[in-house]
């Protein structure tokens, strides 16, 4: 009897509920997991401790990756039995080495060659046994569709380029958690639009597994950090939702997207980026060092050195990024190339803005100062 409703049933036809089960699994199991995160971390002294370019000033546990992980878990292999199960169970495996990877590194430190490597192992497996990848460029450029071998490829980097850039931004109180919060909801209209059950679901319930993890990444008494192993996975999810858009909307000539589907995932994901190939810059071409050596020369850094909190640093930057995503929407049916035009230059403008006005500012006052006879 239950199997044979089980068959039949298409979450579709109920999808407010099937949204709201999701939300509150992934919810739920991320709520009751942190008050043990915090018990373990403090008893064994599993903190981060301040240094140089710590944005804090007190021992923080850094472990709040954990909760977010078996949130996620628990979504997928519960109603995800009903969902495309090979994807998922695809997704979950990738979840699970980065998972474990990254809580090594949150506790013992890993070589920065061998997260590569296991970044390019579970991106890999899920692109060639899914065969969901990059197929082409929308028109981009020209170009349409790629070699089988160079989609791979560039699939592979737009992996490595999203999980690093999340975890690079990870920064100040609340920044990578709420943009990927911000991401995800994005990306659960996206995939609501186009009907895909199964990343609405996912999309949904990261979402519920975040915002526990907001609450206590905000408050000043017991505060806890996603660490490496949180930014890895997150970072992972929102380059497979872009990936699983890009390939969808190319593939499905009637999407609404078809045309504006690669600018619509820039925009999501366009401060993270913005910021890495910035650091990457300023790092590798201006100061001549490793690009991978840490400074404090992110955007998030000078909202800091300007006075702002952190709480305002992360309001600014994901309001500007929604701001972004709403006007992206609003260009969809223009040529793909004054699309993209447009999202870089006000993109651009609109994350220099601060710093341009607090420039002005400090012009204005310097020319005030009366000279000294």
């Amino acid at each position: 009897m239950i199997q044979e409703v089980l068959a039949y049933f298409n979450p579709l036809d109920y999808l407010g509920i099937w949204l709201a089960l999701a939300f509150a699994m992934a919810f739920v199991v991320s709520w009751a997991t942190f008050p043990t995160i915090l018990k373990v971390s403090e008893v064994k002294q599993l903190m981060d401790e301040p240094g140089s370019r710590s944005a804090h000033t007190i021992k923080t546990p850094t472990l709040g990756g954990i909760a977010i992980f078996f949130s996620l878990a628990v979504v997928i292999t519960t109603i995800g039995g009903l969902l495309d199960t090979k994807i998922l169970m695809l997704l979950l495996g990738g979840l699970t080495v980065l998972f474990f990877l990254g809580l090594k590194d949150d506790l013992l430190v890993l070589a920065p060659r061998t997260k590569f490597m296991a970044q390019l192992l579970v991106a890999g497996v899920l692109i060639i046994f899914t065969d969901t990848r990059i197929v082409g460029f929308f028109g981009v450029f020209g170009v349409t569709t790629l070699p089988y071998w160079l989609s791979v490829l560039f699939t592979l980097f737009v992996y490595i380029l999203i999980i690093n850039a999340y975890n690079l931004i990870d920064g100040v109180d609340g920044l990578a958690g709420s943009l990927a919060l911000f991401a995800s909801a994005a990306f659960a209209y996206l995939f609501w639009k186009t009907e895909d059950v199964s990343m609405i679901t996912i999309a949904v319930a990261t979402i519920g597994s975040l915002v526990p993890f907001l609450r206590l990444n905000f408050s000043n008494k017991r505060k806890i950090f996603m660490g490496d192993t949180g930014s890895m996975i997150i970072g992972f999810l929102i380059a497979f939702f872009v990936v699983r858009f890009l390939s969808g909307a190319e593939g499905y000539r009637a999407s609404p997207f078809y045309n504006s589907a690669p600018v619509l995932a820039l925009a999501i994901v366009f401060f993270p980026l913005l910021d890495t190939l910035r650091i990457f810059f300023i790092r590798a071409i201006i100061h001549k060092t490793s690009p991978f050596r840490a400074d404090k020369n992110h955007l998030h850094h000078g909202f800091i050195k300007l006075g702002y909190s952190h709480k305002q640093t992360t309001a600014c930057i994901v309001i500007t990024n929604s701001i972004l995503f709403v006007l992206a929407l609003l260009f969809k049916d223009l040529d793909i190339h004054l699309q993209l035009f447009l999202l870089l230059v006000i993109g651009t403008v609109l994350y220099s803005i601060v710093f341009l006005y607090h420039w002005v500012l400090k012009i204005k006052s310097e020319s005030n100062i009366p000279e000294q006879t």
